[in-house]
């Protein structure tokens, strides 16, 4: 005789929730920044094999535990193969003198007289080009840093920038890992939800950067810009910089527009990567061959093939250029892709034990419009970030519990998908115990409450999201003309 599980009581399912946050809080007070490499995933782990146990009480079977699992784990499956060709992609564009074509191009913007703004306009064009704040702040953000104390100028304001900056890039590139978790787990695709993150992202940006300006107009000192000369020089004297470095990165963003599908188009950025590398950057490569390879082909191929699979480590005279420039590869992304099936996983077992569904019926009956559903999102998000200390889990939480409510709502998966972003990565870095927050004060130097002030693109995404919730504008509807190019599942 088939039994019928019971649903779980509140303490139930807020009883796996609370070992979660004692666990990553835990994590985050031991390891820090290393957190996200292996103790968090087991956290997350531990937390699932609890909620498993109250599933169990409640006459759940294992198989339907575990199917829960698959099925909860196939939703980001695409997410985690576009991932891996992401780590594919940033190893032969840092071979192909790509990434490091942007990086010397975005130096240029620098100027003394709108320092602030032409940092966050640097960290933008760098985190689009590599997919990373977190690299873009530990490499330009920190010699901005510098430059900011030999200028005498604020390093809260310029903190503020870089963060800015580095976070619009992430948001709008395609090599994000957070930017592919969101939309599978809203059930979008991949560039149409970059696509319509720009209503938010691109004006937030413009504010940022008008800001900025205002903020330098009073700024005083005088400019150093010695050691961002070096960095350029030596780029030049290692990479072949040129324009048409650039087309790769214009061939992507042409499969973007023409609104292809995102894993082929990243495979053959990647691809077309390896052929610039092979056409211009032979110096680079002689560098990295095998010196007992006789056939200077053969070697080459080998190390575009290898720049694929573990990316490239490219040797510079300044330790922090040597690690801008290097990276990349598909084992690059093994660590995330290991975070998103630990965190998939303990979202799925909630799911299927009801106690996700007990959490949010309670917000649930505050909603009352689609401003509401989105503002209920958003502080939801916002409140994983300070209680989790993870934007996975900012995102994974938040993302299964509110997926059926949008799709009631009759809501077009990318409004879940962007409001996910707008709130579950964008806001991780002004919580000074979450992984982003010590993160960025690590590299930084200076704490989260002192930049928060200043990070105002963090600060106004998630408020144009609530705006336009509540304005209805660009919210797209289930019978939009805009359909998903990839069906929610």
């Amino acid at each position: 005789m088939t039994v019928t599980p019971k649903r779980p009581s509140y303490l139930q399912a807020l009883l796996p929730l609370l070992a979660l946050i004692v666990m990553l809080s835990s994590s985050v007070y031991l390891f820090g920044e290393d957190s996200s490499y292996g103790p968090n995933q087991i956290a997350l782990l531990i937390a699932a094999a609890i909620a498993t146990l109250i599933a169990f009480q409640n006459g759940h079977r294992w198989e339907n535990i575990e199917s829960g699992i698959t099925s909860g784990i196939s939703v980001a499956l695409g997410a985690i193969l576009i991932i891996l060709m992401v780590g594919s992609l940033i190893g032969t564009w840092l071979l192909a003198g790509i990434v490091p074509t942007m990086i010397y191009y975005g130096l240029e913007l620098l100027s003394p007289s709108w320092f602030y703004a032409a940092t966050c306009i640097i960290c933008a064009i760098v985190a689009l080009s590599i997919g990373s704040s977190w690299t873009t702040a530990a490499t330009i953000g920190v010699a901005l840093i510098g430059v900011a104390t030999g200028m005498e100028l604020s390093l809260p304001i310029t903190a503020g920038a870089v963060i800015s900056g580095a976070y619009f890039g992430d948001k709008m590139s395609p090599l994000s890992d957070t930017t592919n978790l969101a939309p599978a787990v809203a059930g979008s695709e991949l560039f149409a939800h970059i696509r319509y993150m720009t209503w938010t992202a691109l004006p937030a940006l413009g504010i940022s950067i008008v800001l900025f300006l205002i903020l330098g107009f009073s700024a005083g000192g005088e400019a150093n810009l010695d050691s961002l000369v070096v960095m350029q020089n030596e780029l030049s004297d290692i990479f072949n910089i040129s324009p048409i470095m650039l087309v790769p990165l214009a061939i992507l963003f042409a499969l973007a527009a023409m609104k292809k599908p995102a894993l082929p188009s990243i495979l053959i950025g990647a691809l077309v990567g390896g052929l610039w590398a092979l056409l211009f950057q032979s110096d680079v490569i002689a560098s990295l061959a095998n010196a007992e390879r006789t056939n200077f082909v053969v070697a080459a191929v080998e190390v575009v093939w290898l720049a694929l699979a573990s990316g490239v480590s490219i040797e510079a005279e300044n330790a922090e250029l040597s690690s801008l420039i290097s990276g990349g590869g598909m084992a690059s992304m093994t660590n995330t892709v290991w975070l998103i099936i630990s965190a998939m996983t303990f979202g799925a077992v909630m799911e299927t034990s009801g106690a996700l569904q007990k959490l949010i019926r309670g917000i649930l009956k505050l909603v009352k419009s689609t401003g509401s559903l989105v503002t209920a999102t958003v502080f939801t998000c916002f409140g994983a970030n300070v209680l989790t200390a993870d934007q996975y889990m900012a995102i994974v939480l938040p993302g299964r519990m509110y997926r059926e409510a949008y799709a009631e709502a009759g809501l077009d998966p990318r409004v879940l998908s962007r409001t996910l972003e707008s709130s579950g990565t964008i806001t991780s870095a002004l919580i000074p115990w979450n992984t982003c927050g010590a993160y960025m004060f690590s590299v930084l130097g200076v704490y989260p409450l002192h930049y928060a002030p200043f990070a105002f693109f963090l600060l106004l995404v998630p408020m144009l999201t609530i705006i336009y919730a509540y304005t209805d504008f660009k919210i797209l509807k289930l019978n939009s003309s805009e359909v998903p190019a990839q069906p929610a599942r």
